[in-house]
């Protein structure tokens, strides 16, 4: 199989998160929760990878990395945990329902009103847009780095400028560029970054996260055991075992480690610069052909390796399927979590079929991908 759906999930993974996921659930116990060699070993190695993805994301303090089962996880998290009836946020059309149903339910529950960034039929926002919506009680903006439809980027240190110079937070979604985009919470203004292990940082499914800039506060979610503090009745309140209640994913935790050394080793820029030239190969070859409709704004210097296109009027469901029966070609057709953005695009009822490109795939795979959408063209 010709795996180009790494915007769902990375398929291959390095082989070194295999043997450390191998290696956890043979030697690893429960962090903080006992101190024989098998917990402690847990607590080093979760801690190790607090610290690693505090170097990468440009985290102050690794005490405020705590992980989740998954980004949509870290994002409930973060908006359950911050936003107070009454409050007002700024979200965009280019986002995924992992933002968009707890937005929703903060709005229905607690009186959140919402306001949208519109994106046009290119999927961009015009920033002039969030300054506009700006309002005295706005808490925080929440938004995308990238579609996970189109690829686009949204200037995440533009937004942050303007949420900081307001007073509110930003709160970034970074599940399609952690990994593969560099990202500096510091520089960028982020107030929580949320991410998940499994796509760009090539970890295993299961495991993902939120850092926390100092002095943002965050109401817990979810609370239970924490291996601290047992006599009391409330959840602890420091991060990151605020957040942390229950037993973590730490042979999840174990291969996202992994996974980031591996990363540390080729190199994030190294990463960004293959994936980025697998994407322009095949945009350029199928942007081209005849009664090919492609999604997204391609001018951009930086973006995330997603190609989404439609072939004439065919539903996207049936190329997507002709693809993996005929070719072994495997994309993601439909509406990809993410109603807004193809209401922007006019997509609504076709969907789209949509190519992401990883690390692991080759000039080969694009070649074939390109040939296999050409022959479709003519059928």
């Amino acid at each position: 199989m010709i795996y180009l759906d790494n915007a769902a999930t990375t398929l291959r993974k390095p082989p070194q998160v295999i043997d450390a996921v191998v290696r956890a659930m043979t030697d690893m116990g429960n962090a903080a929760r006992g101190a024989h060699s098998g917990a402690l070993e847990a607590m080093r190695t979760v801690y190790n990878a607090r610290v690693k993805l505090a170097k990468l994301f440009g985290c102050p303090r690794p005490d405020h990395v705590v992980f989740t089962a998954n980004a949509t996880e870290a994002l409930n998290i973060a908006i359950s945990g911050i936003l107070r009836p009454g409050d007002h946020v700024i979200t965009t059309s280019c986002e995924h329902n992992s933002v968009l149903r707890p937005l929703y339910r903060m709005e229905a529950e607690r009186g959140v009103e919402l306001s949208f960034v519109p994106a046009d039929a290119q999927g961009r926002v015009d920033y002039e847009d969030f300054e506009r919506l700006m309002c005295p009680n706005t808490r925080a903006i929440v938004c995308t780095h990238a579609s996970n439809l189109t690829g686009n980027i949204l200037d995440i240190t533009r937004i942050g400028e303007i949420a900081h110079r307001h007073g509110a937070l930003l709160i970034a979604d970074a599940s399609q560029t952690a990994g593969a985009i560099p990202i500096d919470m510091e520089a960028m203004l982020i107030s929580v970054l949320c991410f998940t292990g499994h796509k760009g940082l090539m970890g295993p499914q299961g495991v993902g996260g939120l850092c926390i800039r100092p002095g943002v506060e965050i109401a817990p979610w979810k609370v239970g055991g924490s291996g601290i503090h047992s006599y009391d009745k409330q959840q602890p309140a420091e991060y990151p075992t605020r957040l942390e209640a229950g037993t973590l994913n730490g042979h999840g935790i174990a291969g996202l480690s992994a996974a980031l050394d591996f990363i540390n080793e080729v190199g994030l820029d190294a990463i960004e610069k293959k994936e980025h030239m697998l994407m322009d190969r095949f945009f350029q070859a199928v942007s081209a052909m005849e009664g090919v409709t492609v999604y997204g704004d391609f001018t951009q210097a930086r973006r995330s390796a997603i190609v989404s296109l439609n072939i004439r009027d065919y539903d996207s469901a049936a190329i997507s399927d002709e693809l993996s029966e005929t070719y072994g070609i495997a994309t993601r057709p439909g509406a990809h979590c993410a109603p807004r953005m193809h209401q922007a695009l006019g997509t609504m009822d076709q969907g789209a079929v949509r190519f992401s490109f990883s690390w692991f795939n080759t000039e080969e795979d694009v070649d074939a991908a390109i040939q296999a959408v050409q022959e479709l063209t003519v059928e």
